[in-house]
């Protein structure tokens, strides 16, 4: 039987578009600067690498279509928070632990902007906090995707990424994910090339 929706207004997919206004890396200089819709985008590829490498090399059963829509919502909340910078965000245990009470209030809010039929469809993709492989593969590929951010500043000769380039490489280094451990040896290297030094085939 096809559900009727009231002719009412629904600001869901209008206020996920205003992502490309928010930008990232506030408190730092960029050579170009990037937004969070650029960013999940980002993260929702190398999610769905991410589980793909899992699946194929290392015994894994992940949904690498799931992990991308983890990644492309990942962010969401960020329109209502702003992007908030690292440093501020772990400022304390009681101030992260607030912050992210204050992000699981803006996804409830977006949600609320949806019919109560599609919130329900989407309330999994904003809220997957029990899904934990998934949140380690999506945090990694935030990372990663923060990781690469910094390798195209240095590349353009912008040193402000320097340190947050090494702190990155670190922890990914330190992963305890097989996927992870994959990406930084085989495919990350093609991300410090130029154009030119990149392989066509």
């Amino acid at each position: 039987m096809q559900k009727t929706v009231k002719h009412e207004q629904y600001d869901f997919f209008a206020f996920l578009s205003r992502m490309r206004y928010i930008s990232r890396w506030g408190l730092m200089r960029n050579t170009v600067p990037e937004n969070i819709q650029e960013h999940s985008l980002d993260v929702a590829i190398i999610a769905h690498a991410l589980a793909m490498i899992r699946n194929t090399y290392f015994n894994g059963a992940l949904d690498p279509s799931r992990a991308a829509l983890y990644g492309i919502f990942h962010d969401a909340s960020e329109i209502f928070t702003g992007d908030m910078p690292t440093p501020v965000k772990h400022f304390n245990p009681h101030f992260k632990r607030s912050f992210h009470q204050l992000e699981d209030r803006a996804r409830r809010k977006l949600l609320a902007m949806l019919p109560p039929e599609l919130a329900k469809e989407y309330e999994p993709l904003f809220f997957f906090d029990d899904q934990e492989e998934y949140v380690h593969l999506v945090k990694a590929a935030d990372k990663i995707a923060a990781l690469t951010k910094c390798i195209e500043e240095g590349k353009s000769g912008n040193h402000e990424f320097r340190r947050a380039e090494a702190e990155h490489f670190e922890q990914l280094s330190a992963s305890n994910l097989p996927e992870v451990g994959f990406f930084l040896e085989k495919l990350l290297p093609g991300y410090r090339l130029s154009l030119d030094e990149l392989k066509l085939g």
